[in-house]
């Protein structure tokens, strides 16, 4: 479970933890996977807490090598993300290139190291976190670029995956909320208010994770509101 620190990967790595599997717990802040991983297992559930730039490769090698611990991984959630808002003019190559090596880079090494081993396992399942940002035809706000077509890259590599992973039973699917009660929507646009919260599209993933959705695999999921 990448970006699990805070926002919807806290959130669901709680409910995963709920639910009763073993969540490895990743994201950058160290002090933050100590409070999730606290809160899971006070409520008798099982974490192992993982520090890793999923944007670094070594990182996320060194991750999997702790996951390995727990047995092969047959779920992998990527929820880890950078939102840095300026201007298309103001903004640099180095926020361009942090945006994108996150948000997208580190959803395709995270989904790379996990699909030998899920192939070993005989299967497995995958959900990516995209955005509403990231889909033809929605609204956009302004100051966004970069984070707008990194979830764009997500939603198409989550499509690659699934054709990939077909044949030996890797389901892929994406999950593109609007706008959830994060700290990530608050610098996005302080105006929107808020339709969703962490913990109702945590619960969304883990019924994805849980259920037969296989003929659905490669699809993106549009969340613009709780109703």
């Amino acid at each position: 479970m990448t970006g699990a620190g805070r926002g919807i990967g806290r959130a669901t790595a709680e409910a995963i933890a709920r639910a009763g599997a073993h969540v490895v717990l990743a994201a950058r802040t160290q002090s933050q996977l100590e409070a999730v991983s606290e809160t899971i297992h006070k409520n008798g559930g099982a974490a192992t807490i993982a520090t890793a730039d999923v944007g670094d490769s070594g990182d996320v090698d060194r991750l999997f090598a702790i996951a390995a611990r727990a047995g092969l991984p047959t779920a992998l959630v990527c929820a880890a993300a950078v939102l840095h808002k300026a201007a298309i003019d103001a903004t640099t190559p180095q926020t361009w290139e942090e945006t994108l090596r996150i948000n997208l880079t580190g959803t395709f090494l995270c989904c790379r190291a996990a699909f030998g081993p899920m192939r070993r396992a005989g299967g497995g399942r995958i959900v990516n976190l995209a955005s509403l940002s990231g889909i033809y035809a929605t609204e956009k706000f302004p100051g966004l670029a970069a984070y707008n077509v990194s979830k764009y890259g997500v939603v198409g590599l989550t499509e690659a995956i699934a054709v990939e992973g077909r044949p030996y039973d890797i389901t892929a699917i994406c999950i593109s909320p609007g706008a959830v009660d994060t700290e990530m929507l608050r610098r996005a646009n302080p105006q929107l208010k808020p339709g969703l919260t962490p913990a109702r599209v945590a619960d969304l993933i883990v019924s994805l994770l849980d259920g037969a959705i296989t003929p659905a695999s490669g699809a993106n999921i549009p969340l613009f509101s709780n109703a």
